[in-house]
Parts: structure tokens; C-alpha cells; sequence
């Protein structure tokens, strides 16, 4: 493309004010920004100035998969963010770009892989079939998200990453305090460095260690000299937080199940087609508010006919990439067979989360436990009385009340 025929008018900035939204509504805004083009310029409620947003599916996988856009230089220059507080810490597996990232990656690639995954699988099935009986035992109505959807992934990636039981409560406290803007920086970052104090020694410990959970790899890595021990901290708390992540997801999906029972009663009666329904649930749901980390363009590029300038700051939006009709034809209809269903809801490119195989094992184990397990589940207060979550990044309710 010539230098004349790109736009160099710059189009206006747009302010994004993240509302508070429920259910699974797809944010009003960022319909009307995908409207507006494939590249637009907003600024969000923190931070400084503006970014330019992507969100066409092929301009989101080029963004996020070509090496002129920098995670690493969001350390220098302060962007518009959604956070309050942005604490990044130099390192963190987040803000590195290749060959570091992909060293770190490889240091615990092992425990994410199908066979990884696959080991944590049996215990899984029945930590999570203990807190389905534990909740029918007790019997109706439930929260459902306290009672299952919360306790499971925490006890999941706890197995995955080496955790002994004895300290999950501790590792969701911190979570939580880590994920919530309604406390304040001070308490976030104070989690943050208790979180990883805890891991610090415990990978300390693990250093000779030839186990197959997250700390051993990283102790055994850290033994080896193929990584930092400050580093394999960092990675860490930054897989134990993303394994709760799960939660809201859950949340949102049976949110969605038990409010349209004809989709629930389908999966139920069909169960071979639950991993293909499972992958359009998470191509729907908006997962997060708003827009996730930046990247900041190292020279100039031009995407989609818009010229990119060095040192502008990017985001992507995965929540729009899933809905585009080039890839997804009708993608405002759930279609349980959609085939093939790239959605990218787990990331694209060298910062695709890694938790993407065992998030998909989790939902796929609830899917089967809740539906075949309590097959009259059902919504115990009027869909539009079911709270969500407020000033939370990751999007989800806040409880679930069920019945059956």
C-alpha cells in the first residue's frame, strides 16, 4: 500500500467508560467502536492520553502475533487503561517479549500440555463431584457460584501448580484482593507480595525437585539456571491468579444455560456435541471488560489501510474478534455445532494463555457434572435479580442462587 492512500486523518478519540454490565450483554460501546472501523482510538477511565483499539479477527491475530508490537515497552510509557492501578513488575512473564517470554513459557510448558492436563484430570472429577454432593446434601436453594463454581478451579490449578490444600483459602483471599479495583492499590500490591512470598519459598524448596506440578518445574528450572528465581515467582502468581479465571467464565456459561433451558435440556440430551458447544460458549461470553494489556508499536505499521506511529500504544479486543462476521457468520447466534469455531477467547500469538487446555477440561467437568448430576438445576431468583460483579476487570456473577 502507498504512503498517499493510508489514513493519516486520525479518527476521534472515543471515551470508554467500562460500564458495570450483566448477564452476558455484549458492552453497547464497543458494538458501536467495531461499527466505527477496524481501527479506532479510545481513551479508557485511567491512565494517560489514548490508544488505538483493533478489532477485526485478522488484524487482531497479526497484532498480537508480529514482534513490532511490544508488551515490554508498556513498562516505559504510561498508557489509558482500564486498571486503577497498574503495578507491572519488570520481568513478569506479561511484559516480556521474545526470546525471554518464550524461555520463561518453556520453563513450565510441561504441566500445560494434554498430557499435563490430562494428569490432574481424575482428581479433578472428584474434588468436584465432593462439592456437588456437599451442596445437594445441603440442599436447595444454593449459591452456586460459593458452593462449585468458586471452590473447583481454585482446588484445580492448587493441583496443577503444587499448592498443598492446607493454603487454597489463603491463595483465593489473595486472588481476590489481586483482581478487585475496589480496595485500592496498597491492598492489591500487598497481596500481590505476599502471594509471592509464599511461592518464593515454595519453589525455593522444590529446587532439585523432578515432580510434574507448575512449582517443582520452576524449581527444577531455577536449579538448572535456565531461569531466575524472581522470575519463576512472577510466573507463578501470574498462572495462579489466571486460574481463577475459570470462576467467572463458569459463571457466566451456567448463567447462560439456566436461562435458556432449551440450550441446557439440547447438551443434556446430546452429550457428544458438549466440547463443540463448550468452544462457542467461550467464543460468546464476553469474558472481561473492556480491554486487557497493551502493546506499544515499536515502528511504524499499517493495519487495515490506518497508519500506526512508533511509540503508539495498541489494544486488541479478543471480545470483538469473536463476533467478526468475515469469521464467524451470525455471531450473535449461540450455534452449538459452529464448525470450525477459532475463536480466540484464550489469546493469540506468544501471550496465548497457556491455561487454555485446562480451562477447557474444567468447563467441560462442570458441564457434565451439573447437568447430568442435577438435571432439575434451575435459576432460583428472576434472571434480572442474579448479581454481577461491579469495578471488576474479569466479568461475572457475583453469586449464582439455583434451585432444583
Amino acid at each position: 500500500m502507498s504512503e498517499e492512500t493510508l489514513t493519516e486523518t486520525l479518527p476521534p478519540v472515543r471515551h470508554w467508560p467500562a460500564l458495570d454490565l450483566t448477564g452476558v450483554d455484549f458492552d453497547p460501546v464497543l458494538t458501536e467502536l467495531m461499527r466505527e472501523g477496524p481501527v479506532t482510538r479510545i481513551r479508557l477511565p485511567n491512565g494517560e492520553g489514548w490508544a488505538w483499539l483493533v478489532t477485526r479477527y485478522e488484524d487482531v491475530r497479526t497484532v498480537t502475533n508480529d514482534p513490532r508490537f511490544s508488551r515490554e515497552a508498556v513498562m516505559d510509557q504510561p498508557v489509558t487503561r482500564l486498571a486503577p492501578h497498574f503495578i507491572p513488575q519488570r520481568g513478569a512473564v506479561g511484559f516480556l517479549d521474545p526470546p525471554d517470554h518464550t524461555r520463561l513459557r518453556r520453563s513450565v510448558a510441561a504441566a500445560f500440555t494434554a498430557r499435563g492436563v490430562e494428569r490432574v484430570r481424575e482428581r479433578s472429577r472428584r474434588m468436584l463431584d465432593e462439592l456437588v454432593d456437599e451442596m445437594l446434601q445441603e440442599g436447595p436453594p444454593a449459591d452456586l457460584s460459593a458452593a462449585v463454581l468458586s471452590p473447583f478451579p481454585i482446588a484445580v490449578i492448587c493441583e496443577l501448580m503444587g499448592v498443598p490444600a492446607a493454603d487454597r483459602h489463603g491463595m483465593h483471599t489473595w486472588t481476590q484482593l489481586i483482581l478487585s479495583s475496589s480496595h485500592g492499590a496498597r491492598v492489591s500490591e500487598k497481596a500481590k507480595n505476599e502471594m509471592g512470598a509464599y511461592f518464593s519459598d515454595l519453589i525455593a524448596l522444590r529446587e532439585g525437585s523432578s515432580g510434574e506440578d507448575v512449582t517443582s518445574l520452576l524449581g527444577a528450572a531455577v536449579g538448572r539456571g535456565e531461569i531466575t528465581l524472581e522470575e519463576a515467582v512472577g510466573l507463578a502468581v501470574l498462572l495462579q491468579i489466571g486460574g481463577e479465571a475459570v470462576t467467572n467464565n463458569s459463571g457466566q456459561m451456567f448463567y447462560l444455560l439456566l436461562t435458556r433451558p432449551d440450550l441446557a435440556e439440547r447438551l443434556r440430551a446430546e452429550p457428544e456435541i458438549r466440547p463443540r458447544a463448550i468452544d462457542e460458549l467461550l467464543r460468546y461470553i464476553p469474558h472481561r471488560n473492556a480491554v486487557g494489556l497493551s502493546r506499544i508499536a515499536t515502528e511504524d505499521v499499517e493495519i487495515s489501510g490506518v497508519l500506526i506511529r512508533r511509540n503508539d500504544p495498541v489494544y486488541v479486543s479478543y471480545l470483538a474478534a469473536n463476533r467478526d462476521p468475515e469469521v464467524f457468520p451470525d455471531p450473535e447466534t449461540i450455534d452449538v455445532t459452529r464448525s470450525p469455531n477459532p475463536h480466540v477467547s484464550f489469546g493469540f500469538g506468544p501471550h496465548y494463555c497457556p491455561g487454555g487446555m485446562l480451562a477447557r477440561l474444567e468447563s467441560e467437568l462442570l458441564v457434565d457434572a451439573l447437568l447430568d448430576g442435577v438435571p432439575t438445576l434451575r435459576l432460583a431468583v428472576p434472571p434480572d435479580q442474579v448479581p454481577f460483579k461491579k469495578g471488576a476487570l474479569i466479568r461475572g456473577p457475583e453469586a449464582l442462587p439455583v434451585a432444583w
